[in-house]
């Protein structure tokens, strides 16, 4: 069985927010919210945190789409649009944001479920590979900082390639620190006793 999500349901039609609320905790979900306009729906994401949106389109004061840029700005959510209408310029507009589906109303309870769990593993796949791209970017940066570091021991200490490496590795052993720290420091130290 599926992780119950916690999920924010948003459109200007109370009959359909009484259906989604209905329906999901049917489906093993907890709704945490239902708002009526697009900035009611980013207010409510902001205090619940919900691990999904399900949102009309056309609502009063913000559509669903510039809500669900919103809401994404300020944390990572998948999210599920609902209309009433096949509108190209609309779908154009979803495909450039955290949108990873999108039903026709009426929405019936089948499609509501293997949208949801298509959702789910698209955007774990999503997060994966964006924590897979940060940890990249880290390590790319903590290479640079450790050859900068390499680099001025050779000058300083007039040391080979290796035996530079080979020292910052004893000194990260020594003081039970990551090899990046060791160089930050020889770097650190180097910045604070410039030579003219």
């Amino acid at each position: 069985m599926n992780t119950a999500l916690r999920i924010a349901v948003a459109d200007d039609e109370p009959f359909l927010r009484t259906y989604f609320q209905d329906v999901l905790p049917d489906l093993g979900h907890e709704v945490v919210g239902a708002a009526a306009t697009g900035k009611e729906l980013v207010e409510l994401c902001q205090r619940t945190k919900p691990d999904l949106v399900i949102s009309d389109i056309r609502m009063p004061d913000m559509d669903g789409i510039d809500a669900a840029a919103a809401i994404s700005e300020d944390r990572p959510t998948p999210i599920i649009l609902v209309s009433a209408f096949h509108d190209p310029e609309y779908i154009a507009r979803a495909e450039q944001r955290y949108i990873l589906a999108y039903l026709i109303k009426p929405v019936e309870r089948a499609h509501l479920e293997t949208a949801i769990a298509i959702v789910r593993r698209r955007f774990q796949e999503f997060e994966s590979l964006r924590q897979e791209t940060k940890d990249l970017k880290q390590a790319l940066e903590d290479r640079k900082t450790i050859e900068k570091a390499k680099g001025l021991m050779m000058r300083k200490m007039r040391l080979s390639e290796a035996d530079a490496f080979r020292t910052m590795q004893k000194l990260a052993r020594d003081q039970n620190l990551k090899l990046v720290q060791v160089a930050q420091r020889i770097l650190d130290a180097d910045d604070s006793n410039p030579r003219r």
